[in-house]
Formats: C-alpha cells, structure tokens, sequence
C-alpha cells in the first residue's frame, strides 16, 4: 500500500507541479497578486491530492495576520506546502539551491521567498535580514525553520543561530508552529496514511534575549515531540 501511495503522488503531483510553475508565468505577465493566486491554488490542490490518499491535517489554533515571524518546526516536505495555506501569503526563508532551480525557482522568488546560501556565513546573515525587512514593511509574515533543516520524529536539536539574528533584526513577535509529519511522510513522498498535526503557539514578543527566545521557540514547536496528544 506504501508503494502504491507513493506510487500515485508522485505520478500526479510532479507532473501537476510543472503545470502551476508554467501557469506562474502566464500569471507573472498580469503582477505579483495573479502569480500568489496561482501559488496559493498549487498548495490547495497538494492539499486535496494528499487527502485523496488518506493524509489529513489538523490544525489548533491560528496564525494571525499581519507581520509575524513565524517558526515551524521541519520534518518533511509536507509542511513547507501546507504552512503556505494556513499562513497568509508568507515569505519564506529557504535554502537558496531551491531558488534556483529552473521554472520553479523564478515562481518562488517571484511569489516572495529569502533564499540563504548556508555556505556564505555572515554574508548570508545579512542578505537574510535584508530581505526579511522588506517583507516586514509591506506586513507579510516570514517565515523559517529555525533548526536549519528537516529532522526525524523525536529530534529537537537547538536552534540554528539565524534564526536569533532574524528575530532581532525585524523586531518583530514569534508564532511557533509544532507538527509531526515525520511520522506519515518520508523526506519527500508519504508513507502512510492518517492526520498530521500541527500546533500554533500563542505569539511570543519581540524584544527577548536570545536565550529566552530561543528556549520559548524550542519548546513550543517541539510540543508533539512526545505524541500528537502532548499538546492537548
């Protein structure tokens, strides 16, 4: 049954992706709100694809509008599709590679997107900061994993240390949001089926120390790290 899921995603997702990166340029050519339309209806329809095969999500609590920063825990290419519905039209700080990859990487820098070169250092930082005040300026929220990179179930490693410059930088709050794809969905293909969970946290003020905001951040997006029940 594994194979078979996996089998049918990948078969209708790849193929489905490829037709939204080319209706993106055709959006492109009207401006950015046509081309986020098209974006937003890329992730409605992996949410639907993957409710087809058995994979649900639930979400408590919400993600207010306005400019947030918001941390997500990252287990799995799941949730880096699925935050983009439950956030409102978000900047995303992703590793630049993806940025540039043909087609689709134009879609995302044109939807809104900070690209990181995690071989750059300070370098990186400062780009980094850059792009996320001028996403702040204009009210949209952005957001990043703050561990860096996708971990397995139960891992919850300390936070990478953009994420404390980032937080200083905007001034702004934090919406930590936990979730256990890890648990259904392998690094890019699901596995089985049932419901990931994810947990948004009451906002977190700007302003901490980075000790307290980072060991704030760290437990609440590690909430589920004990079972989808942790939280209730």
């Amino acid at each position: 049954m594994r194979l078979f899921r996996q089998g049918i995603y990948a078969l209708i997702f790849y193929p489905a992706t490829f037709m939204f990166v080319i209706g993106c340029f055709a959006a492109g050519l009207f401006g950015s709100k046509p081309l986020r339309a098209v974006v937003h209806a890329w992730t409605d329809f992996h949410h639907a694809l993957v409710r087809m095969l058995g994979i649900f999500t639930e979400v408590r609590g919400s993600i207010p509008s306005g400019a947030f920063l918001i941390a997500v825990k990252h287990q799995s290419m799941f949730e880096t599709l699925e935050i983009v519905r439950i956030a409102n039209t978000p900047v995303i700080v992703l590793k630049r590679e993806l940025s540039q990859l043909p087609g689709f990487g134009w879609a995302t820098r044109r939807y809104g997107v900070i690209p990181v070169d995690r071989s750059a250092g300070a370098k990186a930082l400062r780009e980094m900061l850059l792009l996320g005040k001028e996403a702040a300026a204009i009210g949209r929220p952005v957001i990043i994993y703050p561990e860096g990179t996708r971990v397995r179930p139960g891992e919850t490693p300390p936070l990478q240390a953009g994420f404390a410059g980032l937080y200083k930088a905007l001034g702004l709050p934090v919406v930590p949001v936990a979730m256990d794809s890890g648990r259904l969905w392998g690094r890019n293909l699901p596995r089985d089926a049932g419901t990931v969970h994810f947990v948004v946290g009451e906002p977190i003020p700007a302003g901490l120390k980075r000790e307290d905001i980072e060991a704030r951040v760290h437990a609440a997006i590690n909430v589920l790290e004990s079972g989808p029940q942790a939280s209730a």
